[in-house]
């Protein structure tokens, strides 16, 4: 006999596949396009059109391709260790990985989201979230490094982050796995009973500097939030987060949290949350964090802070309703006129749409209240919905759009991206995707102002798409041309980790504000030395400080002296001036450390303790002239 469990899904199979045949029904289907190779081709020497930014999933980390090319030209280190070029270990960013928790060095980084100016990409920053210890990070455009990293109190599993509201005021973070808030220890069979709770958290974006500071936290029900989007232009005040698991399921959620028919989309008014606040309803709460700051060319700065504002919806009403949505919904996405508000509902047999006008009208009238959750109104499906897309395929999860009228939505179980017409709620165009969509991404397709032109689908499952490499195998992505009626398939390509979401940016805005190098001049690193002969070893005690340079092709102090026991700072300063011509330092058998890799004008600390007595090569990592292997130099070690 099956278990119950086994009964749903076959159930749930059976279900899904009485669909099947229809779902394709007077759609047109992409194919590869006949001319692809020439159409994702750049010339030596040409520069792509596109950045995209890639999440790193289970990497913890940023990953920078350009489009059409699909060729890789960054990892840009967040919130893991990264070897190849000492993230995480020297001096100046192992700080950028201290938690509440210790130092923490891995993390699974899902979604990525740009700054932006009146809803329409700017170029400043990116910012990705940390799901596994709850954590925000901004990336700063010019260097395309990791700045500054937030964690985020009083919550666990930080999913439905980092979004940005239409100007970057805030960005928002909420609760996937809900916990006692605060944390205690607590029986689990209590989160069937209220007993667990999640936040919705305002994270300040100082709109000068990048700076990020919580200005606010918001108590909610204990569901799962999953995703969210901010509005745009009409719904500017509004933010919208999916979340599942309203029957607060704590055992085999594939069944306990797939019981109901509908779970919810919480619109959250952050201007009116502010208003609250200012008013003083908010309450003083608890929770420690830490902030990770790195300044451009200085030792990173961790700083421990401790309790937030903490505001209850009974106490700000008009800030919170909730949106019943089929089933489960993954994703929220808002379009770019700010009037639709798109579900994914992983399990549902339609594309429920939302609408912000209609919401607007109904959203104090009782009669379009089904009931209240925890002092949030529960608004009747039929009142806020715009319409629903019939049918589409199955496992509908994430929609981007076009900025032509078009939505595009991932489909999971289907391996598809479809098609369908805002407004009409037409299904146009079914695009097959190699295998198990996830997410997708379109340049500017989250933004007011949708550059179009290239969709990325970021699929989770390879298989016999690539070269067989053993048994983990990287994820897979494909690139479609959706800048005619028709899409096309142009490539797929391998991707870094487990991208979850991307951010696509037109190459004009970004490739001429990168940063080339640190000038010299302007190097405010406490060790740094900016002239060969100001090369010196200072001792204190059993601490050493060799104040170093780097040139083609030598170091300088280029013989040092230790004793077993004694700690060695290498303050590297490299003082090429010259785009592209960075040195590396690495230390024969140094355990605990990696080799650093030291941009031109920059400042970087090694740290090794003297082991027994010897003779030790240090060198140069990164070619950097014709004369690269003779720089190398020696440690001596005396007892």
């Amino acid at each position: 006999m099956l278990k119950k469990s086994n009964l749903i899904l076959v159930t749930l199979g059976i279900t899904l596949m009485a669909f099947v045949p229809n779902c394709k029904k007077g759609a047109a289907t992409a194919t590869l396009a006949s001319d692809a190779a020439s159409r994702v081709y750049v010339a030596p020497g040409e520069k792509d059109e596109v950045y995209a930014f890639l999440s790193g999933g289970f990497s913890g980390q940023m990953s920078v391709y350009g489009i059409p090319s699909a060729r890789l030209f960054k990892i840009i280190p967040v919130f893991s260790v990264f070897p190849e070029n000492g993230y995480g270990f020297d001096e100046e960013t192992k700080d950028m990985l201290k938690t509440t928790h210790g130092y923490v060095p891995w993390d699974d980084s899902h979604h990525v989201e740009a700054s932006m100016t009146d809803g329409k990409q700017d170029g400043r920053w990116m910012f990705l979230n940390a799901n596994n210890t709850p954590r925000l990070a901004r990336i700063d455009l010019k260097s395309f490094e990791t700045k500054e990293i937030l964690e985020i109190p009083n919550t666990a599993g930080n999913h439905a982050s980092p979004f940005a509201t239409e100007n970057t005021e805030y960005l928002m973070a909420a609760t996937r796995f809900s916990v006692p808030v605060p944390q205690a220890s607590v029986a689990i069979d209590s989160f069937s009973k209220g007993g667990f709770k999640g936040t919705v958290t305002m994270v300040k974006v100082d709109k000068n500097t990048g700076r990020l500071s919580i200005e606010l936290q918001v108590l909610v029900p204990g569901f799962n939030y999953d995703l969210s989007h901010c509005g745009k232009k009409k719904s500017h005040d509004w933010c919208f987060f999916s979340s599942y698991n309203s029957e607060q399921a704590h055992k085999m959620l594939e069944v306990g949290a797939s019981k109901k028919d509908k779970d919810f989309i919480l619109a959250f008014n952050w201007v009116r949350a502010k208003e609250c606040k200012d008013q003083g309803k908010a309450y003083n709460f608890g929770g420690e964090y830490v902030n990770n700051f790195h300044d451009e060319n200085k030792p990173a700065v961790s700083t421990k802070l401790s309790g937030v504002k903490m505001l209850n919806p009974k106490d700000c009403p008009g800030m919170m309703y909730y949106m019943p949505t089929p089933k489960s919904p993954h994703g929220t996405d808002v379009d770019s006129t700010g009037e639709y508000i798109v579900g994914g509902g992983k399990l549902a047999s339609v594309i429920p749409v939302h609408s912000f006008s209609k919401m607007m009208e109904v959203k104090d009238k009782k009669e379009h209240h089904s009931t209240e959750i925890e002092g949030i109104p529960v608004l009747k499906y039929e009142s806020t919905l715009a319409g629903e897309v019939q049918k589409p395929c199955l496992g509908p999860l994430h929609t981007e759009f076009d900025g032509q009228g078009y939505a595009y939505t991932s489909c999971f179980v289907s391996s598809e991206v479809v098609k369908w017409k805002l407004g009409t709620w037409e299904v146009v165009q079914h695009l097959p995707a190699y295998y198990s969509v996830g997410h997708l991404s379109i340049v500017g397709g989250s933004s007011s102002e949708p550059y179009g032109k290239y969709l990325i689908a970021m699929n989770k499952i390879t298989k016999d798409r690539y070269l067989p490499v053993g048994m983990e195998l990287p994820q897979s992505a494909q690139l479609y041309d959706i800048s005619s009626g028709k899409a096309e398939l142009l490539s797929d390509f391998p991707t870094v980790g487990e991208p979850h979401y991307s951010q696509m940016i037109p190459a004009k805005l970004l490739m001429d504000k990168t940063a080339k190098l640190f000038p010299l001049e302007e190097n405010k690193h406490p060790y740094a030395t900016k002239n060969e002969n100001d090369a010196k070893i200072v001792r204190l005690g059993s601490t050493v400080h060799i104040y170093m340079t780097a040139i083609r092709s030598h170091f300088k102090p280029d013989i040092i002296e230790a004793r077993t026991g004694e700690t060695l700072y290498f303050h590297v300063t490299n003082l090429e001036q010259d785009y592209d011509i960075p040195h590396g330092f690495a230390i024969g058998g140094a355990p605990n450390m990696t080799n650093l890799l030291i941009m031109p004008g920059e400042t970087r600390t090694f740290k090794w303790v003297a082991p027994k007595p010897g003779v030790y090569p240090f060198y140069c990592t990164d070619f950097c002239s014709a004369l690269h292997q003779e720089m190398q130099q020696y440690i001596r070690v005396s007892p």
